[in-house]
């Protein structure tokens, strides 16, 4: 069966069913690599500038300290015999592609998109760790006498922020669908 192409809509100057999508999409890519670059940026720095352990002192509760991680946070599976380097990179793949189908499906969403956007670049610059060393490099260590916070990164933060926005996403739709549906 042929389709009337007279009666079909003008893709070209509705603006394509993708296009403002796509450009949405684009636009939350770059905060993502911009929180990839900082997070390399970073770790290179410190990789460079201590040697693996050294902590300098800057508050009584906080260095700069140099380690390396390689299982996931609060060194999950870090003591595994490599196969985890992998697993979890391939889950980084995975998540973000899973990320970037929401936030090409919910572009008007910005609560959501910004806390995708956070989680996508943590979990990419940890994942270029991976691929590249082996292993994750944190530099960030909060402490209080002796108890330790596990040291974390740049991109540890990025999806931490991610996740608090992603709760908060949440919450903010509970109570629209909440009070919609009490008026």
């Amino acid at each position: 069966m042929k389709a009337n192409i007279a009666t079909m809509p003008d893709a070209s100057k509705q603006g394509g069913p993708g296009r403002s999508a796509g450009r949405s999409l684009l636009l939350w890519l770059i905060p993502a690599l911009l929180i990839i670059a900082v997070d390399q940026t970073t770790k290179v720095w410190f990789d460079t500038n201590l040697m693996y352990g050294e902590r300098w002192r800057l508050l009584p509760f906080f260095d700069f300290t140099l380690v390396y991680n390689a299982g996931a946070a609060f060194s999950f599976l870090a003591d595994g015999e490599g196969w985890q380097r992998w697993f979890f990179t391939g889950i980084a793949v995975v998540a973000s592609v899973v990320i970037l189908r929401l936030m090409w499906k919910s572009p008007g969403e910005r609560w959501f998109c910004a806390a995708l956007t956070c989680i996508l670049g943590g979990a990419l610059g940890n994942a270029i760790d991976r691929l590249l060393y082996g292993h994750v490099v944190d530099f960030l260590l909060f402490y209080w006498h002796d108890w330790y916070f596990p040291a974390f990164n740049v991109a540890d933060i990025a999806i931490t922020v991610g996740a608090i926005l992603l709760l908060l996403d949440e919450i903010l739709r509970w109570r629209r669908e909440r009070h919609g549906a009490a008026s």
